[in-house]
């Protein structure tokens, strides 16, 4: 018997709950009915991209290869900056319906790789330009065309012309049905030395702000990683390595750095956001000398 066909006899008997942590996160929570608490029913605009890093879900959450829990309690991804784009690459980047000249439709290149049954291996691919993401040019560009027309792709764009991007792979390997490795490796595929800042992000799913009372987790940090309490999962860590393998020149070691998402005074708890300010020190932090828009 094979090792994967072992896992998944083991899962179905009981024995090891393989399938427990997987890639159920999201690809987008944002602009979809299930955080949709809008009088009129218009999803879309009632929770659009842009409000998505300053907005704390209910349902769910979303990100760039995504892991977690089969409740999405605890979640991992990796978020990205190239050094020229105004926010955080943390999510993928779509037109909503009425913004696309044949519907919704997501703007990104990637690729899923590789997936076993049981989540014991999982492994995508996202390209990234090394110039900034033209999130206004997608939106005006496809906005303007007929939908008789052709839909305006990232690869229209030319970013990618000249190979000046990157091939960010992400891969997900379980040495147990709850020990886990995630393992970055990102290929500069131009000609020039080009900055990449890799930010792995581990958040709680916000159960908290929606009934008083509701116990909350907490996140520590420690030697070489983070502590994580769960009052439903339980305790778990996060151990991480940066110093990386071959030509690579690491500017800065990994740091740990904490967010607390809670609701925004006079928004009601059926619709909590995050405060405004509550990502801007991160972003602030990761990307000092991004413009603000």
């Amino acid at each position: 018997m094979s090792a994967e066909k072992q896992r998944l006899a083991d899962d179905k008997a009981g024995r090891a709950d393989w399938r427990r942590w997987g890639p159920y996160v999201s690809e987008r929570q944002w602009g979809t009915v299930r955080e949709d608490y809008s009088p009129d029913g218009n999803a879309w605009s009632y929770l659009p991209h842009e409000h998505a890093r300053s907005r704390a879900y209910r349902w769910g959450e979303d990100g760039i290869a995504g892991f977690s829990d089969d409740r999405q309690l605890l979640c991992l991804s990796l978020a990205l900056w190239n050094g020229c784009d105004p926010l955080l690459k943390e999510r993928l980047f779509g037109l909503t319906n009425s913004e696309g000249n044949h519907g919704e439709d997501v703007k990104e290149l990637y690729y899923y790789l590789d997936a076993t049954p049981t989540h014991s291996f999982l492994k995508m691919l996202y390209k990234y330009p090394q110039s900034e993401f033209p999130y206004a040019r997608l939106l005006q560009e496809n906005q303007r065309r007929g939908a008789e027309e052709a839909e305006f792709e990232l690869l229209d764009t030319g970013l990618f012309d000249d190979d000046a991007y990157f091939d960010v792979f992400v891969e997900y390997a379980k040495a147990a049905s709850d020990d886990i490795l995630m393992l970055v490796t990102a290929h500069n595929r131009g000609a020039e030395t080009a900055k990449l800042s890799l930010l792995p992000q581990l958040c709680c799913r916000n159960t908290w702000s929606w009934q008083a009372g509701t116990p909350k987790p907490a996140l520590s940090a420690v030697a070489g990683g983070v502590n994580i309490e769960h009052p439903e999962l339980g305790s778990y860590r996060l151990d991480f390595d940066g110093d990386g393998e071959g030509a690579v020149r690491v500017i800065a070691r990994p740091v740990c750095f904490f967010v607390r998402t809670k609701p925004t005074p006079g928004v009601t708890l059926t619709s909590p956001r995050r405060q405004a300010s509550s990502r801007m020190p991160f972003t602030s932090w990761s990307s000092p000398a991004t413009p603000r828009r």
